[in-house]
């Protein structure tokens, strides 16, 4: 095999969680492609969790569709992920064998899997390490045994995870994977199926989920202060921030609310401070206010918002697309702010310094749209070349604008050089009340309409970046798939599929989602008869965004649904196969009778 996809479940403290970061983790050692996802139930303790594991011998644009390996310690929990963790005919099931139910009578209505083993788990964890929680180890024994992946990097691993611990711990993890591999040897696949060696050399790829990277990405493009409110799922990025910034002159502070945290950091940016704060949806409905006067201050600032389930408290644990419309739109008077999405683990890094880049540059506030896949998903990247970077900063005023300083003086481009204070002759006010050029307050009409021209004017050439999009496929396809955020992957792989199908079919992958870049929709439709706008939200929002800009062809139909349910490449490919027949048919005339 040169894929495999493996799915866990069990209750909090079963460690399946952790099993799946040794897998991967050992995976990726010996120069795998790998990804994992992980998903929660809401409880603050307890409660059932998941996990994900794709391994390929080649690069992965997704966490794959239905499982190869399906492991339950117990049904009720496995259960409750419905189509995060789909069996199908084609699974080896793998589950707790004394959970009492038959191989013959799996909980699994309308699926019959490929092969199905009851295993006394929680006895040998026992009788291995004295302990239910070695479960997890023998569960990487008999995946190790069963699909020969990584046995001696993932006992390397355990060695390593559980040295401080002493070494009668790490004996114990020992006994239990060695455990799980001879059952898997005394049982045998019916079968065989073995992992291909990776081409990769051992140990050259990072390991690393969309947060850190986010996190590194902001402290290498010189983000000197972060200040936030913990938020599920966004809070790993303060925690990096704040173990890593320190080390080249960044500051933190967790602060106690979401007003607080935007509003240290818009004051941050004010004193000339590269400044940050993160956040996920229920937190940036409380930050819409502080938006606004960043917008009218002309002030940089970077607001992370890691997307999950809503509306309210919503699905905390469960990605969803579902921010977009709040993310551009939840403003109070006119306002334009742009909107910039990553769609993996490897680009969140170029997505994240861009955002700094963009709000440095044009003075503006910027919106980061993750979600919780993206965030928190483990995958394999390459070392990163920041050579290829390149680190913007905001125009400040020179020695003769210094003299009659105008913050806001209208400019070619409408990008006014900004000052900080203690900067000589750089005073100005700030406030979030309409101002002219030199920031005294009016109530012109004439004045505010030139004003937002303005604001919005210096915008204007981001639309044109071709950059920020990334289109796959023949320029004169007439079949076309729109994706963004973490369901891009999908898509991708769905794409190559079709492709291999003999479908001529084009993808676009925006990094900018908003505003519109209208000239760039418009080059990529030119051809196009059919398609789908792909996305993990119940409006289909960003399709119901474009039909407002731009005459999006009749035969592209919005392809969305709610968060927690994710997209397969396969069911992509079928729209797309049933799309290419409806082309294909002759068009029918209804003659008028006389």
């Amino acid at each position: 095999m040169d894929d495999l996809v493996i799915g866990m479940a069990g209750s909090g403290g079963d460690g399946i969680v952790s099993a799946g970061e040794s897998l991967i983790s050992a995976a990726a050692y010996e120069g795998y492609h790998a990804m994992m996802t992980k998903s929660f139930g809401s409880q603050v303790r307890g409660g059932e969790s998941s996990c994900r594991v794709r391994l390929s011998t080649r690069r992965v644009h997704n966490p794959g569709g239905n499982l190869d390996v399906a492991v339950a310690l117990n049904w009720e929990d496995f259960l409750k992920f419905g189509a995060e963790l789909p069996v199908s005919g084609s699974t080896v099931v793998i589950y707790e064998s004394k959970t009492g139910v038959d191989p013959s009578s799996l909980p699994l209505p309308g699926v019959t899997p490929k092969e199905v083993f009851a295993v006394p788990i929680g006895d040998m964890a026992r009788q291995a390490a004295g302990t239910d929680k070695a479960k997890n180890t023998v569960v990487l024994g008999l995946i190790a045994g069963w699909f020969g992946i990584a046995r001696e990097s993932i006992l390397r691993g355990l060695a390593k995870k559980f040295a401080r611990k002493g070494a009668a711990l790490v004996e114990a993890n020992e006994r239990a994977f060695t455990l799980g591999e001879k059952f898997a040897k005394d049982h045998p696949l019916a079968t065989p199926r073995s992992m291909d060696k990776p081409v990769g050399r051992p140990g050259a790829k990072l390991l690393t989920d969309g947060n850190d990277m986010c996190a590194a990405a902001a402290v290498f493009g010189g983000c000197d202060f972060f200040s936030g409110y913990p938020i599920t799922p966004s809070s790993e990025v303060m925690q990096f921030y704040t173990k890593h910034a320190w080390e080249y002159g960044g500051a933190a502070l967790q602060c106690e609310d979401e007003m607080a945290g935007i509003g240290a950091a818009l004051g941050a940016s004010f004193a000339g401070k590269k400044a940050m704060t993160a956040t996920s949806g229920p937190g940036l409905s409380l930050k819409t206010e502080i938006l606004g006067l960043a917008s009218i201050a002309e002030l940089p600032l970077v607001v992370l918002d890691v997307q999950r389930g809503g509306p309210s408290t919503g699905l905390p644990t469960k990605a969803e697309q579902s921010d977009l419309f709040q993310a551009a739109f939840s403003a109070h008077g006119d306002v334009l702010r742009p909107v910039l999405a990553p769609t993996c683990v490897s680009d969140t890094f170029q997505v994240t310094l861009e955002a700094f880049n963009i709000a440095e540059r044009y003075q503006t506030p910027v919106l980061l749209l993750s979600d919780q896949e993206v965030a928190q998903r483990k995958e394999t990247v390459d070392p990163i070349d920041t050579s290829r970077f390149t680190v913007e900063h905001r125009k400040v005023p020179t020695e003769t604008e210094l003299q009659d300083y105008a913050r806001f003086r209208q400019t070619e481009d409408g990008v006014s050089p900004i000052s900080h204070p203690g900067m000589k002759g750089g005073n100005y006010q700030g406030a979030g009340i309409e101002h002219n050029e030199h920031g005294n307050p009016t109530a012109s009409g004439k004045m505010h309409a030139a004003m937002n021209e303005k604001r919005f004017r210096k915008l204007a050439p981001l639309k044109r970046r071709s950059d920020l999009f990334h289109i796959e496929g023949s320029r004169n396809a007439r079949l076309a798939l729109v994706a963004w955020g973490s369901v891009a992957g999908v898509c991708r792989e769905a794409a190559e599929r079709a492709a291999s199908e003999g479908l001529d079919v084009k993808l676009l992958v925006p990094w900018l989602v908003y505003p519109v870049a209208e000239e760039i929709y418009r080059d990529f439709f030119a051809s196009v008869r059919a398609g789908f706008v792909v996305e993990l939200s119940h409006q289909g929002q960003l399709y119901r965004i474009l039909r407002m800009f731009v005459d999006v062809p009749a035969g592209v139909a919005s392809l969305s649904r709610s968060g927690a349910n994710p997209f397969q490449p396969r069911e992509i490919v079928a729209q797309l196969r049933s799309a290419a027949v409806a082309l294909q048919q002759p068009a029918v005339s209804i003659a008028s009778e006389d």
